[in-house]
Formats: structure tokens, sequence, C-alpha cells
């Protein structure tokens, strides 16, 4: 029996700089259901739009067309700042998301009130900060010592999993992680990915994760998306999914890395045929 439709994407496009010499179509006609408590990573080369198909989702931009409905709601024509009340998001940059000149604690008192005023209110009193620091004690860094250290004088590993603490703290209805590992050292993103796959699994997050890592991709998810030239051309999932090596995904890119020489030498044909 499905589940419920976290996330409904219907035939989207987005072409930035249209009708310039700098038009690039970013997304061409993407459409995407994932339902409740699916973890979907999302993997294509460089300017293949995952990235762009995140910040769609996550009102970025208003999409040229097409529909995006998070939980039953119509978000297309929402901003960013409406939409985040559905959305927890982390960023590649580690220092993005964060107030760097505030606390552990405060960032993550902030975070806490999502959907809610954002003012800092009245001092954090001594329930709030056990609840804080058993949460922060869930990453296994050490950090539950520290929630007086401004989160701006960490180290970006230990930024990042707080960022992760910080999106997930209140359950949103869609995670949106954007290859929020490729700024970090192998131990540092290694450390976070394990982090993610934990908190993901256990509070069932509906997850979207962008990702140029092969290992992740086969490691990670119950369900991959590829995408190229602004198009999912891939959607694997089930066993399907879970048979998969990273050689195989290589193997996947070469057949579309040829498809497009062959398109681009018949391209090259007729453009010296007829000029």
């Amino acid at each position: 029996m499905p589940g419920r439709k976290m996330l409904e994407i219907r035939d989207i496009r987005k072409t930035f700089n249209a009708g310039t010499s700098n038009e690039v179509r970013s997304l061409q006609g993407v459409s995407l259901t994932v339902e409740d408590g699916s973890f979907v990573i999302v993997l294509g080369t460089n300017g293949s739009g995952k990235s762009t198909l995140l910040n769609a989702v996550a009102g970025g931009f208003i999409v040229d067309q097409g529909s995006i409905t998070i939980d039953g709601q119509n978000v297309t024509a929402w901003p960013e700042h409406r939409r985040a009340q559905f959305i927890g998001r982390v960023f590649q940059n580690p220092f993005s998301g964060t107030a760097p000149n505030l606390s552990i604690a405060e960032n993550l008192a902030l975070a806490s009130r999502r959907g809610q005023f954002r003012g800092m209110g009245r001092a954090l009193d001594r329930a709030q900060l056990g609840q804080l620091r058993d949460a922060v004690a869930t990453l296994g860094m050490g950090l539950e010592d520290r929630l007086d250290n401004l989160i701006g004088s960490l180290s970006g590993g230990q930024r990042q999993a707080l960022t992760l603490l910080m999106s997930t703290l209140v359950k949103p209805r869609l995670l949106l992680l954007d290859e929020h590992t490729a700024a970090l050292d192998p131990k540092s993103a290694d450390q976070v990915i394990r982090i993610t796959d934990r908190v993901v699994t256990r509070d069932r997050l509906t997850t979207m994760m962008v990702t140029h890592s092969m290992a992740q991709a086969v490691s990670l998810g119950d369900r991959l998306i590829m995408m190229h030239r602004g198009r999912i051309i891939q959607d694997l999932q089930g066993a399907e999914k879970r048979r998969l090596r990273p050689e195989d995904l290589l193997a996947r890119f070469e057949e579309v890395r040829r498809a497009d020489l062959l398109d681009e030498s018949a391209a090259d044909l007729l453009r010296r045929r007829y000029i």
C-alpha cells in the first residue's frame, strides 16, 4: 500500500538568462513524487540540475512552469521564507545556515523555534539548556560541554554536524541536503555522513540529498535519482537500488557521456553540411 506523498513535483522547468547568449536550461520537465519517510539520493555531474532541483523545492527561485506540493500544500508560488516552515536544509558551505557570532546554545534555541516568532526572547532556562545538551550529545562529538562556545569558532565538520541537528531539531516535513559534506576533509565527511544516516533513519525524515560521491550514492538512502542536462534519466529504488555498486554508477555515467559525444558529433556534421 503506497504511503503518504510528502513531495510532488510536476513538470517543473527553469531557464536562467532566457533569450541571451548565457541562456541555461537548468530544469527541463522534471517530475518526481517522494513518499513520507523516503531517503532519496540525487546524483549527477556538474551542471546536471541536481542542486537547482533542491533550490526549486526550497523556493530559491520561482519555476517557469510546473508545480511543487509539500505534504498536500501547493507551494509553487510561495517565497523561500514561507516554505522554510516545512523544510530543514543543510548547505555545502559549513558556514551557511548558522549565526557565527552566537553560541551553540543560542543557535540551537533559534532553530527550535522554526515556524514561531524568531526573536531570542528571554534567556534559556535550565530545563531548556538540559534538552539542548542532550540533543547535542547525540552527535557524539563532545560538543555538549561547549554550549557557550561561539559556533563560528568550530571546525567545519563540527559546524556541519550542528547545522544538521539544527535543521532536524523540529522535525521538518522535508530535509534537503545539498552536497553537505563536499567542503569537508574525508574524516569529517565520513563522520557527518554517519550522523546523517543515523538521524534520517531514526526519525524517518523524508530527505533529498544531493551528492557527487558514488560511494555515498550506493550506501545511503532507499532511492537514487540520476540527473543529466536538467532531466531525470534514472530512478532506481528497491532491490535495484540495494544491488548497486559504485562501478555500476560509473558505467551508467560513461554511457551518458558516450551518448553526449555521439549527439555532439552528429550536430557537428549537420553544421558542416548546412553552413
